[in-house]
């Protein structure tokens, strides 16, 4: 059995597991899901809905594990302390622009709801701003993946499965290499 095969039977669960997947991080998950989309398997209005929800969901839960637990983070979390640092200072010259966009870069995605939850930043802002940059990043990765969905078919379709297996490759030892990097050099704030 096939892909489309499973999307087809399971399409529920693979709603399902696009919100596990936002609310988690993210594009990954809402790109395929566009692509998916695309191909007739799945609703693009409701993936980009799910994908809406997901994120907002792990933001707004993140917010408040940073409001109501920053003992856990500054003990705990040693690792984020650069990068929380980096967001506070983002939030003192660019407060709106960073809580309606920080899900768009990567490093920042996951720990920047947590900062601004150490913040004295009020509950309803950040639910309001969470929401717009929720709404904009579902709508863009879900309708870029559907769009993607055309050009990656034609790709795939003329190009052959070794180019497609090296390219993965390269990505993949572009990717371990600066994990690896990351790893060996101290943090710098």
């Amino acid at each position: 059995m096939d892909l489309t095969h499973y999307l087809t039977a399971y399409g529920a669960y693979a709603y399902l597991a696009l919100f596990i997947g936002t609310f988690l991080e993210g594009e990954t998950i809402l790109i395929l899901a566009g692509f998916a989309a695309f191909n007739g398997h799945l609703s693009l209005s409701l993936c980009v809905l799910v994908a809406f929800l997901g994120s907002f969901a792990g933001d707004q839960t993140a917010f408040y594990v940073g409001r109501y637990n920053k003992r856990f983070l500054e003990t705990r979390l040693k690792k984020w302390e650069c990068r929380i640092e980096k967001v506070h200072r983002l939030l003192e010259k660019h407060q709106v622009l960073v809580l309606i966009s920080f899900r768009f870069f990567y490093g920042f995605r996951n720990i920047t709801p947590f900062a601004v939850g150490t913040t004295n930043i009020s509950p309803l802002r950040f639910f309001a701003l969470n929401g717009i940059g929720a709404g904009i990043w579902a709508i863009s990765f879900g309708v870029g993946g559907y769009y993607l969905g055309d050009v990656l078919e034609r790709f795939l379709q003329e190009a052959k499965w070794w180019v497609v297996g090296g390219l993965f490759g390269v990505i993949l030892l572009v990717w371990v290499v600066k994990i690896i990097r990351n790893r060996v050099r101290p943090p710098v704030c």
